[in-house]
């Protein structure tokens, strides 16, 4: 089954690198076999398939009580079996990190990029762009948009778990004067950013796929935006904000309680 699994995600898409995750992989032999079902996988799969090898990331999750300097040991005398050639195929490059936590904690960051702007084979959806610019696709601009929604909604609950009951809290952030996502200071500022980039690929001192890949991690929401997720929300609301402009504009928004929100 594990091995199915691997081949399909790896023939799906096809990535550069696959993370693996062994929640609850304690210390005994179990776990090489696990690793070593992975890595011989993907192994079968290039050869059969004449892809280049994948680079693997293996995380290994117990809890902290976990003997994972003996489960470390277990690894370097199997490591060392492909020094001697006892294994029957070559395995590709792979790194392993012990992450002692229990798994009904969160143990892994969210995801890094905006969810949709990636891509595989060397297809980018906001090609030669870092951020939102006027030849933006309004696919690309809704990814940001969606992702930006996610992450407030989810900063909005866990700050309403640590507010005091009747308390405010003042959030400060850039945001947009206007309510057009093609119009904020940061769609100037990093488009420049980009057409830089863009330069520095033509004159070979960057690989343009890495621009092409890389999208900033940030958005610059409307006052309205902000507004409709804490009233999504149902939890908070909002008491008062301004707009302050320089260079880019600095939205101030105090939020409290929704009063009709009971604990």
């Amino acid at each position: 089954m594990i091995e199915n699994a691997i081949k399909e995600v790896y023939m799906a898409l096809l990535p550069k690198t696959m993370i693996i995750a062994n929640l609850g992989c304690s210390a005994g032999p179990n776990t090489l076999m696990f690793i070593s079902s992975v890595i011989g996988a993907i192994a079968d799969q290039s050869k059969s398939s004449g892809d280049h090898p994948v680079e693997l990331q293996f995380f290994l999750n117990d809890l902290p009580s976990n003997d994972f300097n003996e489960l470390f040991r277990l690894i370097q005398k199997f490591k060392r079996l492909e020094t001697t050639d006892e294994m029957s195929y070559v395995p590709p490059l792979y790194y392993i990190s012990g992450l002692p936590e229990s798994y009904y904690n969160r143990i892994f960051p969210r995801e890094s990029q905006p969810e949709g702007l990636e891509a595989w084979r060397e297809t980018y959806l906001n090609e030669d762009n870092i951020y939102i610019t006027k030849i933006t696709t309004p696919f690309v601009v809704k990814k940001f948009q969606e992702q930006f929604h996610k992450d407030f909604s989810l900063f909005l609950k866990l700050r309403y778990e640590e507010l005091v009951y009747r308390r405010q809290m003042v959030l400060i952030f850039l945001g947009r004067m206007d309510d057009d996502v093609y119009s904020g200071d940061l769609n100037q500022l990093f488009g420049l950013v980009a057409r830089s980039l863009q330069y520095l690929v033509l004159k070979g001192l960057i690989e343009k796929e890495k621009v092409e890949s890389f999208n900033l991690l940030v958005y610059e929401p409307s006052v309205a935006e902000v507004k409709e997720v804490v009233i999504v929300t149902t939890l908070l609301f909002v008491t008062r904000k301004s707009l302050l402009k320089n260079f880019s504009s600095v939205c101030c928004m105090c939020i409290a309680y929704n009063s009709l929100e009971l604990r």
